[in-house]
């Protein structure tokens, strides 16, 4: 899912009138929103908290909790089939040749596999809320490769959020009293840290990448199309994840550690499905957003959601919230909200830019 500061309805190709959205009331449209945000925050919160919960009751797999991250990706099939308009099966004039498609998959899918590994790494050794935080800094990656990658301009605004982010990470790279899980070293929380870092910016780079495949290969950015990017490139990454678990010889201790799992096998493999099904309720959230609102937007939410989870965290898992963590937290939330208010001015502008663009017109029909 790529971040753009075009909504995806406004895309060039895709009229409004062609989309089923715009035969919504506006408290059906917002109904819609409201239910993907929920999907959203939900799914990547409770993701988060298994995946540490799977950490903290004897699982020790980084592939295995690296698979459940895409393994789910069959779920998006049913949004595919049920909201496939006949305008989504046409194809673009000069669609790119079947080998081009699959090696842009192949690539997508074995970067998303390393991220999620990355991912899987960082919270291994951090805490859910110390995790979520250092996460909260893809906004700052973003912004800068979106600057690069896909012409982004970069505003004042955009420049504070980018400190203030990075800031924030900082804050928690150097904290000697935060809560670590039970036997990291001071070490491999760093090894997390960086791990949580990377992922971050591995992330930001796909979104990037994503979003210029979008635009110079597939040239489209139809709900299907943005369906077909997320199963296809989850499937490649499935793939690399679960090839990575055979040659990493962890699937040999899995026996064992299903068997002194600490609350029990099926807890175990519960867990296990939680977490593939969270992440993939996240998805669909994600990929709703993008269909709904924009591409921004999605984004955004999801980073508000990494805030939210050091709370959900701080209930469920009683972690520490030191006064480091709550500055970087407030950090967070400041850089985001300046990203967020950036974007909103940028729309704005557009916004009257199209109005006066339509007033002429109006004018033309009256005469």
């Amino acid at each position: 899912m790529a971040d753009n500061q075009q909504p995806i309805l406004d895309k060039e190709g895709t009229s409004v009138d062609e989309l089923p959205l715009a035969n919504l009331k506006r408290w059906q449209w917002w109904f819609l929103v409201a239910l993907n945000i929920f999907f959203l925050i939900v799914g990547q919160a409770a993701a988060v908290l298994l995946g540490r919960f799977y950490y903290d009751k004897g699982g020790n797999s980084k592939w295995m909790a690296t698979v459940v991250q895409t393994a789910a990706f069959p779920v998006l099939f049913i949004p595919l089939f049920l909201f496939r308009s006949s305008k989504d099966t046409s194809t673009s004039t000069n669609p790119p040749s079947i080998l081009i498609l699959l090696l842009i998959y192949f690539s997508l899918g074995s970067l998303i596999a390393l991220d999620n590994w990355l991912y899987s790494t960082g919270l291994l050794y951090l805490s859910a809320s110390t995790y979520s935080l250092v996460c909260a800094s893809q906004l700052a990656f973003n912004s800068v490769f979106s600057y690069f990658i896909n012409s982004q301009k970069f505003t004042i605004l955009i420049s504070n959020s980018v400190i203030i982010l990075s800031l924030s990470s900082a804050l928690l790279a150097v904290n000697d009293d935060s809560e670590r899980p039970a036997g990291v070293s001071k070490s491999k929380y760093f090894v997390g840290f960086i791990c949580s870092l990377g992922a971050s910016a591995l992330y930001s780079l796909l979104l990037s990448l994503i979003q210029l495949t979008f635009q110079k290969v597939l040239k489209r950015e139809t709900f299907s199309v943005v369906l077909e990017m997320q199963i296809y490139t989850s499937l490649v990454a499935t793939i690399v994840s679960v090839v990575a678990l055979f040659i990493s010889g962890e699937w040999k201790s899995l026996p064992q550690e299903m068997a002194g799992f600490g609350t029990g096998r099926v807890s175990y493999v519960l867990t296990l499905v939680g977490t593939a099904v969270a992440w993939q309720t996240c998805s669909v959230g994600v990929i709703g957003l993008i269909f709904i609102v924009s591409s921004l937007f999605s984004n955004a939410i999801s980073t508000v959601s990494l805030a939210v989870t050091p709370l959900a965290a701080l209930v469920v898992f009683h972690d520490k919230m030191n006064g480091v963590k709550i500055i970087a937290l407030l950090l967070a939330i400041w850089g985001f909200v300046t990203y967020l208010y950036q974007n909103y001015i940028d729309e704005s502008k557009a916004q009257r830019r199209r109005n006066r663009t339509d007033e002429p017109r109006d004018e033309q029909s009256l005469c």
